[in-house]
């Protein structure tokens, strides 16, 4: 073997794959840069609107906001939802770019000669991406259009609940038994937003048919009146209670209907209290409210749409007659 041959070969390659091992390096090391040069500008800006926004409602956390003017809170809101979208988008194009530059820096010629090969599994990836796309853009128009954020809660259909984290392809929701429910943004066909602007408790009423209805309504008012103006709830209820009135009428009951304008994050609360303030005041009243539980189901219709009184269909069994017994022949010498 003739070193003096062989070495120039070797000493070639070594320096050309070691020039190209910088490279990589370097290429890494420039992804890794930029992506923490933007992801520390993206947390820098979210970080400085949401201390504006404290600052200006005189807070020092997030939780205190919801005494404030409800815009201040959506705001906060969106611009976390905005800087954890753009945090992924920027990780995401970090990671494609770098491991295009790479490829290129190993051998230029690779990208060339798998353009066609890239075109065909690009065309061919392109029907079966399409749902992901579909996801990514979705996901952008919703945060962007403000159509939900972190914090909110939320009725996607699949899934109701409060919103934890609004990712480039999933949406996830915890709903009130703490599942957490992880919904693909293209999956999303409608919001209903629950915790934007304002919410109305609804409170419906039935009470005897021989009861007095005005003096019932005007008890109801009273004290509806009196939860909003108690200095521990005012602040969760925007507007005074109205009384629509008689909602419904039968034969067995009056159903009267109290509703209140309150604030989103307040609207369970504020009902449950006004619930048993009701209660006490109908028991003051001596109103015997009656019992719209017991329901009495009559004929072929009523039983039939008792749960388990369809049993399944089946056919009928088809009764075969027995066969008579086959008699031995005795052996041909004995007969």
């Amino acid at each position: 073997m003739n070193w003096d041959e062989i070495w120039p070969d070797v000493t070639a390659f070594l320096w050309t794959a070691g020039w190209k091992i910088i490279g990589v390096v370097v290429v890494i090391g420039l992804a890794f840069a930029a992506a923490w040069v933007l992801r520390f500008v993206i947390r820098r800006v979210v970080g400085r609107i949401v201390t504006g926004v404290k600052k200006s409602a005189d807070v020092t956390d997030t939780q205190s906001l919801l005494a404030s003017p409800l815009a201040a809170v959506r705001l906060v809101q969106r611009t976390r939802t905005l800087g954890t979208v753009l945090s992924n988008i920027v990780n995401v194009t970090i990671v494609i770019i770098a491991a295009i530059l790479v490829v290129n820096v190993i051998d230029p010629s690779i990208i060339g000669s798998f353009a066609l090969l890239t075109a065909a599994v690009g065309a061919g990836l392109g029907f079966g991406a399409q749902n992901i796309v579909k996801d990514i853009l979705n996901g952008l128009f919703m945060v962007v259009e403000d159509q939900l954020g972190v914090g909110d809660v939320v009725d996607l259909g699949p899934a109701t609940g409060v919103v934890e984290t609004v990712g480039i392809r999933i949406t996830q929701v915890r709903d009130v038994n703490g599942t957490l429910w992880f919904v693909r943004n293209g999956e999303i066909l409608r919001v209903g937003n629950m915790s934007q602007g304002w919410s109305r408790v609804i409170i419906d009423l039935a009470i005897p048919y021989d009861t007095d209805v005005e003096a019932v309504q005007e008890r109801m008012l009273d004290t509806a009146n009196e939860l909003a103006h108690d200095p521990k709830w005012r602040s969760r209820i925007l507007e005074k209670p109205e009384l629509w009135g008689l909602e419904s009428i039968s034969g067995d009951a009056l159903v009267i209907r109290l509703v209140i304008k309150t604030r989103t994050s307040a609207k369970d609360d504020v009902a449950r209290e006004l619930r048993m303030r009701l209660k006490r005041a109908v028991d003051e009243m001596d109103v015997k409210l009656p019992s719209l539980n017991s329901i009495v189901l009559s004929g072929f219709e009523g039983a039939a749409s008792v749960t388990g009184s369809r049993p399944p269909r089946t056919h009928p069994t088809t009764v075969v007659p027995p066969r008579a017994p086959k008699t031995k022949r005795p052996p041909r010498g004995q007969q």
